[in-house]
């Protein structure tokens, strides 16, 4: 075949493809077949939807590290014993789902209403007694002076980072967070609201 013959048969098939299409497209109306996507109305949260959302656990929406430098002073006869220490902390802030009320949850069609527990610690425990570091140490000084300032840096650094500020910020992430997963299970509208505290 020569070259004028492989062109010519090119757009032949270009031609008839074009009309192939063409042709489809003008009868596809006619042939009444249409394909529609439907989205159903009524989402309902059922029994395993609620069970597996409080079983999430502890749910974490801001967390907020720390460093507290607490110090002592004993007066003695032959003079003063000092101790400075250098606590270290992480407080998150976040929901208990273990502590979602019954009815927690209330459907109408493609709306849910949440009541979630209120915001607060999720650990007492929030000290990294590992990184503690004893800033200076003057004389002897017994464990129970320790716990002592270890008390008194957990009480600074929960007054510290525990402010409203703090709790709405980690509210607000609550609620994003909330809403986004309760849209990827079908809720098109989505209200969160939390309990007070007792």
């Amino acid at each position: 075949m020569n070259t004028i013959t492989k062109w010519q048969v090119t757009l032949s098939l270009l031609a008839l493809a074009a009309a192939v299409v063409a042709a489809y497209l003008l009868a596809r109306p006619l042939l009444g077949t249409r394909a529609e996507v439907k989205r159903e109305a009524k989402v309902a949260m059922s029994p395993t939807m609620v069970e597996r959302v409080s079983a999430i656990g502890q749910w974490e929406f801001l967390s907020i590290s720390d460093e507290e430098l607490v110090d002592t002073v004993r007066h003695g006869f032959l003079g003063d014993d000092e101790l400075v220490r250098i606590y270290y902390g992480t407080l998150r802030l976040g929901i208990d789902m273990g502590k979602l009320g019954a009815g927690w949850a209330k459907a109408e069609g493609d709306s849910l209403v949440c009541v979630l527990p209120p915001v607060g610690l999720l650990d007492e425990r929030f000290l990294d007694e590992a990184r503690t570091v004893a800033f200076h140490e003057s004389g002897k000084w017994a464990e129970k002076d320790k716990a002592v300032l270890t008390e008194r840096a957990a009480r600074r650094m929960k007054a510290r980072c525990l402010t409203k500020e703090n709790l709405r910020r980690a509210e607000d992430n609550a609620k994003a967070q909330f809403k986004n997963l309760m849209n990827a299970l079908g809720y098109e509208r989505v209200s969160v609201r939390f309990e007070k505290k007792k």
